[in-house]
Protein backbone atom coordinates (compact mmCIF):
# COMPACT_ATOMS: atom_id res chain seq x y z
CA UNK A 1 0.00 0.00 0.00
CA UNK A 2 1.40 3.39 -1.04
CA UNK A 3 1.82 6.03 1.50
CA UNK A 4 -0.30 8.44 0.22
CA UNK A 5 -3.34 5.74 0.30
CA UNK A 6 -2.21 4.96 3.84
CA UNK A 7 -2.91 8.68 4.86
CA UNK A 8 -6.23 8.25 2.73
CA UNK A 9 -7.39 5.10 4.92
CA UNK A 10 -6.45 6.98 8.59
CA UNK A 11 -8.31 10.60 7.54
CA UNK A 12 -11.47 9.16 6.56
CA UNK A 13 -12.44 8.07 9.90
CA UNK A 14 -11.39 11.24 11.17
CA UNK A 15 -13.57 13.02 8.58
CA UNK A 16 -16.81 10.94 9.56
CA UNK A 17 -16.32 11.65 13.07
CA UNK A 18 -16.07 15.29 12.31
CA UNK A 19 -19.53 15.11 10.27
CA UNK A 20 -20.98 13.11 13.72
CA UNK A 21 -19.75 16.03 15.61
CA UNK A 22 -21.16 18.90 13.31
CA UNK A 23 -24.13 17.00 12.67
CA UNK A 24 -25.06 16.44 16.18
CA UNK A 25 -23.42 19.28 18.27
CA UNK A 26 -25.33 22.45 18.89
CA UNK A 27 -24.92 25.03 17.26
CA UNK A 28 -23.15 23.61 14.68
CA UNK A 29 -23.65 25.68 11.01
CA UNK A 30 -25.73 24.18 8.13
CA UNK A 31 -23.64 24.83 5.95
CA UNK A 32 -20.56 23.56 8.11
CA UNK A 33 -22.53 20.52 8.74
CA UNK A 34 -22.98 19.86 4.93
CA UNK A 35 -19.29 20.55 3.86
CA UNK A 36 -17.70 18.27 6.19
CA UNK A 37 -20.31 15.51 5.64
CA UNK A 38 -19.87 15.95 1.72
CA UNK A 39 -15.53 15.96 2.15
CA UNK A 40 -16.29 12.71 4.72
CA UNK A 41 -18.97 11.29 1.87
CA UNK A 42 -16.18 11.52 -0.97
CA UNK A 43 -13.66 9.99 1.68
CA UNK A 44 -16.13 6.87 2.24
CA UNK A 45 -16.66 6.32 -1.44
CA UNK A 46 -12.78 5.95 -2.54
CA UNK A 47 -13.10 3.70 0.87
CA UNK A 48 -15.41 1.31 -0.52
CA UNK A 49 -14.11 1.31 -4.01
CA UNK A 50 -10.34 0.56 -2.57
CA UNK A 51 -11.76 -2.14 -0.64
CA UNK A 52 -13.60 -3.69 -3.23
CA UNK A 53 -10.82 -3.55 -5.67
CA UNK A 54 -8.36 -5.38 -2.93
CA UNK A 55 -11.40 -8.28 -2.31
CA UNK A 56 -11.66 -8.67 -5.73
CA UNK A 57 -7.75 -8.76 -7.11
CA UNK A 58 -8.16 -12.28 -5.19
CA UNK A 59 -10.75 -13.81 -7.95
CA UNK A 60 -9.83 -12.08 -11.39
CA UNK A 61 -10.22 -8.36 -13.26
CA UNK A 62 -13.39 -9.21 -14.35
CA UNK A 63 -14.57 -9.95 -10.87
CA UNK A 64 -12.41 -6.73 -9.66
CA UNK A 65 -14.56 -4.41 -12.10
CA UNK A 66 -18.12 -5.96 -10.89
CA UNK A 67 -17.60 -5.57 -7.31
CA UNK A 68 -15.84 -1.97 -7.78
CA UNK A 69 -18.61 -0.87 -9.76
CA UNK A 70 -21.82 -2.50 -8.22
CA UNK A 71 -20.39 -2.35 -4.47
CA UNK A 72 -18.73 0.97 -4.97
CA UNK A 73 -22.16 2.67 -5.46
CA UNK A 74 -22.95 2.13 -1.60
CA UNK A 75 -22.54 5.93 -0.98
CA UNK A 76 -25.11 6.47 -4.46
CA UNK A 77 -27.46 3.96 -2.74
CA UNK A 78 -27.51 5.68 0.84
CA UNK A 79 -27.84 8.82 -0.49
CA UNK A 80 -30.75 8.40 -2.71
CA UNK A 81 -33.05 6.21 0.11
CA UNK A 82 -32.53 8.83 2.69
CA UNK A 83 -33.24 11.56 0.43
CA UNK A 84 -36.47 9.61 -1.16
CA UNK A 85 -36.99 9.31 2.86
CA UNK A 86 -37.05 13.04 3.36
CA UNK A 87 -39.05 13.22 0.35
CA UNK A 88 -36.67 15.24 -1.66
CA UNK A 89 -37.49 13.25 -5.07
CA UNK A 90 -36.19 15.51 -7.06
CA UNK A 91 -32.66 15.41 -5.57
CA UNK A 92 -32.56 11.61 -5.45
CA UNK A 93 -33.60 11.70 -9.53
CA UNK A 94 -30.91 14.21 -10.24
CA UNK A 95 -28.01 12.80 -7.69
CA UNK A 96 -28.74 9.66 -9.76
CA UNK A 97 -28.54 11.11 -13.41
CA UNK A 98 -25.76 13.38 -11.93
CA UNK A 99 -23.61 10.13 -11.48
CA UNK A 100 -24.34 9.25 -14.62
CA UNK A 101 -23.39 12.03 -15.89
CA UNK A 102 -20.21 13.03 -13.87
CA UNK A 103 -18.97 9.54 -15.03
CA UNK A 104 -19.99 9.47 -18.66
CA UNK A 105 -18.91 13.44 -19.43
CA UNK A 106 -16.49 14.47 -16.70
CA UNK A 107 -14.22 11.55 -15.09
CA UNK A 108 -14.70 9.83 -18.74
CA UNK A 109 -13.61 13.41 -20.40
CA UNK A 110 -10.67 13.69 -17.76
CA UNK A 111 -9.52 10.28 -18.47
CA UNK A 112 -9.50 10.78 -22.46
CA UNK A 113 -7.56 13.97 -22.19
CA UNK A 114 -5.00 11.94 -19.75
CA UNK A 115 -4.70 9.43 -21.58
CA UNK A 116 -4.21 10.51 -24.85
CA UNK A 117 -1.53 13.79 -23.56
CA UNK A 118 1.13 11.16 -22.34
CA UNK A 119 1.41 9.43 -25.85
CA UNK A 120 3.20 10.16 -28.45
CA UNK A 121 1.14 10.41 -31.15
CA UNK A 122 -1.47 12.38 -28.76
CA UNK A 123 -3.94 9.05 -29.40
CA UNK A 124 -5.45 7.14 -26.90
CA UNK A 125 -5.91 3.07 -27.53
CA UNK A 126 -8.32 0.84 -25.96
CA UNK A 127 -10.37 -2.15 -26.39
CA UNK A 128 -14.03 -1.19 -27.86
CA UNK A 129 -16.23 -3.62 -26.44
CA UNK A 130 -16.71 -2.91 -23.25
CA UNK A 131 -17.21 0.86 -24.30
CA UNK A 132 -20.33 -0.43 -27.32
CA UNK A 133 -21.77 -2.25 -24.10
CA UNK A 134 -22.13 0.66 -22.32
CA UNK A 135 -23.12 2.88 -24.70
CA UNK A 136 -25.99 0.49 -25.68
CA UNK A 137 -27.13 -0.23 -22.05
CA UNK A 138 -27.05 3.86 -21.54
CA UNK A 139 -29.47 4.30 -24.76
CA UNK A 140 -31.72 1.35 -23.80
CA UNK A 141 -32.02 3.10 -20.16
CA UNK A 142 -32.59 6.26 -22.25
CA UNK A 143 -34.92 5.28 -24.37
CA UNK A 144 -36.83 3.71 -21.38
CA UNK A 145 -37.05 7.63 -19.98
CA UNK A 146 -37.76 9.24 -22.77
CA UNK A 147 -40.64 6.60 -23.51
CA UNK A 148 -41.97 7.84 -19.65
CA UNK A 149 -41.71 11.16 -20.47
CA UNK A 150 -43.87 11.26 -23.35
CA UNK A 151 -46.63 8.97 -21.88
CA UNK A 152 -46.86 11.42 -18.30
CA UNK A 153 -46.65 14.40 -21.53
CA UNK A 154 -49.37 13.47 -23.61
CA UNK A 155 -52.07 12.81 -20.97
CA UNK A 156 -53.64 10.42 -21.82
CA UNK A 157 -54.69 6.69 -20.02
CA UNK A 158 -51.19 5.69 -20.28
CA UNK A 159 -49.81 9.03 -18.22
CA UNK A 160 -51.54 8.40 -15.55
CA UNK A 161 -49.41 4.65 -14.61
CA UNK A 162 -46.22 6.53 -14.86
CA UNK A 163 -45.43 4.53 -11.71
CA UNK A 164 -46.86 1.45 -12.89
CA UNK A 165 -44.74 1.62 -16.15
CA UNK A 166 -41.75 2.79 -14.81
CA UNK A 167 -41.51 -0.65 -12.08
CA UNK A 168 -42.13 -2.80 -15.83
CA UNK A 169 -39.24 -0.67 -17.19
CA UNK A 170 -37.29 -1.51 -14.11
CA UNK A 171 -37.46 -5.23 -14.22
CA UNK A 172 -36.75 -5.06 -17.77
CA UNK A 173 -33.69 -3.17 -17.51
CA UNK A 174 -32.48 -5.64 -14.45
CA UNK A 175 -32.63 -8.60 -16.44
CA UNK A 176 -30.61 -6.94 -19.54
CA UNK A 177 -28.02 -6.14 -17.02
CA UNK A 178 -27.93 -9.32 -15.74
CA UNK A 179 -27.75 -10.97 -18.60
CA UNK A 180 -25.12 -8.55 -19.84
CA UNK A 181 -23.15 -9.29 -16.84
CA UNK A 182 -23.42 -12.77 -17.46
CA UNK A 183 -21.60 -12.17 -20.93
CA UNK A 184 -19.38 -9.90 -19.68
CA UNK A 185 -17.70 -12.15 -16.77
CA UNK A 186 -17.76 -15.19 -19.17
CA UNK A 187 -15.91 -13.01 -21.83
CA UNK A 188 -13.44 -12.17 -19.05
CA UNK A 189 -12.75 -15.60 -18.42
CA UNK A 190 -12.35 -16.42 -22.05
CA UNK A 191 -9.73 -13.44 -22.56
CA UNK A 192 -7.85 -14.90 -19.30
CA UNK A 193 -7.32 -18.60 -20.50
CA UNK A 194 -6.45 -17.27 -23.96
CA UNK A 195 -3.81 -14.51 -22.69
CA UNK A 196 -2.31 -16.20 -19.37
CA UNK A 197 0.63 -13.43 -19.48
CA UNK A 198 -1.80 -11.14 -18.94
CA UNK A 199 -3.79 -12.51 -16.08
CA UNK A 200 -0.28 -13.57 -14.82
CA UNK A 201 0.27 -9.49 -14.89
CA UNK A 202 -2.75 -8.39 -12.95
CA UNK A 203 -1.82 -6.30 -9.72
CA UNK A 204 -1.66 -8.34 -6.82
CA UNK A 205 -4.01 -7.32 -3.37
CA UNK A 206 -1.99 -5.01 -0.95
CA UNK A 207 -4.37 -6.03 2.14
CA UNK A 208 -5.22 -9.63 3.50
CA UNK A 209 -9.08 -10.57 2.08
CA UNK A 210 -9.99 -10.37 6.32
CA UNK A 211 -8.72 -6.74 6.46
CA UNK A 212 -10.63 -5.73 2.92
CA UNK A 213 -13.54 -7.15 3.70
CA UNK A 214 -13.39 -5.49 7.59
CA UNK A 215 -12.46 -2.58 5.81
CA UNK A 216 -15.26 -2.49 3.34
CA UNK A 217 -17.67 -3.23 5.86
CA UNK A 218 -16.61 -0.33 8.17
CA UNK A 219 -16.82 2.16 4.71
CA UNK A 220 -20.57 0.35 4.11
CA UNK A 221 -21.86 1.53 7.45
CA UNK A 222 -20.12 4.79 7.72
CA UNK A 223 -21.55 5.38 3.95
CA UNK A 224 -24.78 5.24 6.05
CA UNK A 225 -24.68 7.07 8.69
CA UNK A 226 -23.09 9.95 6.89
CA UNK A 227 -25.81 10.01 3.73
CA UNK A 228 -28.06 10.55 6.42
CA UNK A 229 -25.94 13.82 7.74
CA UNK A 230 -25.23 14.83 4.36
CA UNK A 231 -29.26 14.95 3.44
CA UNK A 232 -30.19 16.04 6.55
CA UNK A 233 -27.83 19.44 6.13
CA UNK A 234 -28.52 19.49 2.29
CA UNK A 235 -32.14 21.28 2.48
CA UNK A 236 -30.90 24.05 4.61
CA UNK A 237 -27.36 24.77 2.31
CA UNK A 238 -29.53 24.64 -0.76
CA UNK A 239 -31.53 27.37 1.20
CA UNK A 240 -28.74 29.20 2.49
CA UNK A 241 -26.65 29.58 -0.71
CA UNK A 242 -29.62 29.68 -2.68
CA UNK A 243 -28.95 26.56 -5.12
CA UNK A 244 -31.39 24.88 -7.10
CA UNK A 245 -32.08 21.15 -6.02
CA UNK A 246 -31.07 20.10 -9.58
CA UNK A 247 -27.80 21.62 -9.00
CA UNK A 248 -27.19 19.91 -5.89
CA UNK A 249 -27.92 16.35 -7.49
CA UNK A 250 -26.60 16.95 -10.64
CA UNK A 251 -22.97 18.73 -9.39
CA UNK A 252 -22.37 18.36 -5.21
CA UNK A 253 -23.44 14.96 -4.58
CA UNK A 254 -22.56 13.19 -7.57
CA UNK A 255 -19.27 14.61 -7.76
CA UNK A 256 -18.73 13.75 -4.02
CA UNK A 257 -20.06 10.32 -4.85
CA UNK A 258 -18.14 9.47 -8.42
CA UNK A 259 -15.17 12.10 -9.09
CA UNK A 260 -13.32 10.69 -5.66
CA UNK A 261 -14.13 7.08 -6.21
CA UNK A 262 -13.42 7.08 -9.98
CA UNK A 263 -10.26 9.25 -9.60
CA UNK A 264 -8.57 6.19 -9.92
CA UNK A 265 -9.25 6.04 -13.36
CA UNK A 266 -6.92 8.76 -14.39
CA UNK A 267 -4.40 7.79 -12.09
CA UNK A 268 -4.34 4.36 -14.44
CA UNK A 269 -4.86 6.95 -17.68
CA UNK A 270 -1.75 8.69 -16.76
CA UNK A 271 0.02 5.45 -16.55
CA UNK A 272 -0.74 4.04 -19.74
CA UNK A 273 -3.28 1.42 -18.78
CA UNK A 274 -5.51 2.51 -21.12
CA UNK A 275 -7.61 -0.38 -20.98
CA UNK A 276 -8.27 -0.45 -17.35
CA UNK A 277 -8.84 3.01 -17.00
CA UNK A 278 -11.67 3.08 -19.43
CA UNK A 279 -13.01 -0.27 -17.71
CA UNK A 280 -12.83 1.67 -14.53
CA UNK A 281 -15.32 4.43 -15.93
CA UNK A 282 -17.30 2.55 -17.96
CA UNK A 283 -18.29 -0.36 -15.49
CA UNK A 284 -19.11 2.61 -13.30
CA UNK A 285 -21.70 4.11 -15.96
CA UNK A 286 -23.46 1.09 -16.91
CA UNK A 287 -24.01 -0.23 -13.90
CA UNK A 288 -25.67 3.28 -12.96
CA UNK A 289 -27.67 3.48 -15.58
CA UNK A 290 -28.97 -0.13 -15.86
CA UNK A 291 -28.66 -1.31 -12.43
CA UNK A 292 -28.89 1.57 -9.56
CA UNK A 293 -31.30 3.52 -10.93
CA UNK A 294 -34.10 0.78 -11.96
CA UNK A 295 -32.75 -0.76 -8.36
CA UNK A 296 -33.91 2.17 -6.59
CA UNK A 297 -37.53 2.37 -9.02
CA UNK A 298 -38.27 -1.18 -6.76
CA UNK A 299 -36.51 -0.06 -3.43
CA UNK A 300 -38.70 3.17 -3.38
CA UNK A 301 -41.82 1.40 -3.51
CA UNK A 302 -41.05 0.99 0.44
CA UNK A 303 -40.00 4.45 1.13
CA UNK A 304 -41.86 8.02 1.97
CA UNK A 305 -41.76 8.86 -1.62
CA UNK A 306 -41.76 7.06 -5.10
CA UNK A 307 -39.27 6.73 -7.52
CA UNK A 308 -39.73 6.58 -11.48
CA UNK A 309 -38.14 7.05 -14.74
CA UNK A 310 -40.54 10.80 -15.20
CA UNK A 311 -37.92 12.91 -15.56
CA UNK A 312 -37.75 16.51 -16.41
CA UNK A 313 -37.38 16.70 -20.83
CA UNK A 314 -33.85 18.96 -20.21
CA UNK A 315 -32.17 15.40 -18.24
CA UNK A 316 -34.02 12.76 -20.44
CA UNK A 317 -32.26 14.24 -23.73
CA UNK A 318 -29.08 15.04 -21.91
CA UNK A 319 -28.95 10.94 -20.92
CA UNK A 320 -29.75 10.06 -24.82
CA UNK A 321 -27.23 12.76 -25.81
CA UNK A 322 -24.35 11.32 -23.81
CA UNK A 323 -25.17 7.98 -24.30
CA UNK A 324 -24.61 8.57 -28.57
CA UNK A 325 -21.59 11.01 -27.50
CA UNK A 326 -19.55 8.18 -25.84
CA UNK A 327 -21.11 5.96 -28.55
CA UNK A 328 -19.20 7.85 -31.28
CA UNK A 329 -16.23 8.97 -28.95
CA UNK A 330 -15.38 5.40 -27.81
CA UNK A 331 -16.62 3.31 -30.10
CA UNK A 332 -13.62 2.67 -32.30
CA UNK A 333 -11.37 2.25 -29.37
CA UNK A 334 -9.52 5.39 -29.84
CA UNK A 335 -9.33 9.03 -28.73
CA UNK A 336 -8.01 12.26 -28.84
CA UNK A 337 -7.64 15.21 -26.16
CA UNK A 338 -10.37 16.89 -28.12
CA UNK A 339 -12.40 14.24 -27.52
CA UNK A 340 -12.06 14.24 -24.32
CA UNK A 341 -12.17 18.16 -24.06
CA UNK A 342 -15.66 17.78 -25.95
CA UNK A 343 -17.05 15.40 -23.13
CA UNK A 344 -16.09 17.86 -20.28
CA UNK A 345 -17.44 20.92 -21.86
CA UNK A 346 -20.57 19.35 -22.59
CA UNK A 347 -20.51 18.61 -18.66
CA UNK A 348 -19.74 22.02 -17.76
CA UNK A 349 -23.00 23.28 -20.08
CA UNK A 350 -25.60 20.93 -17.67
CA UNK A 351 -23.91 22.08 -14.77
CA UNK A 352 -24.81 25.48 -15.68
CA UNK A 353 -28.21 24.71 -16.95
CA UNK A 354 -28.53 22.96 -13.63
CA UNK A 355 -28.30 26.08 -11.75
CA UNK A 356 -30.85 27.54 -13.16
CA UNK A 357 -33.45 24.15 -13.33
CA UNK A 358 -35.65 24.08 -11.01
Amino acid sequence: MSRLQRRLLYSVPLLVGLAGVTRYVRPAPQLLAFAVAAVALAGLAWTVSFATEQIGLGFGPGVTGVLQSTVGNLPEFFVVLFALQAHERTVAQTALIGSILVNALLVLGLVLVTGAARERARVMRFHAGLPNDTATLMLIASLTIVLIALVAGAGGAAGRHVEAISIVGAVALLVVYSIWMRQYLASDRTRAVADPGEAASVERPRLALRAAVVLLAGAGVGSAFVSDWFVHALAPTIHQLSLTQSFAGIVIIAIAGNAVENASGIYLAYRGKHDLAISVVKNSVAQLAAFLYPLMVLVSLATASRLSFQLPDVWAAALVGTAVLIWQITGDGEATPFEGAALIAVYVVLATVSAFQA
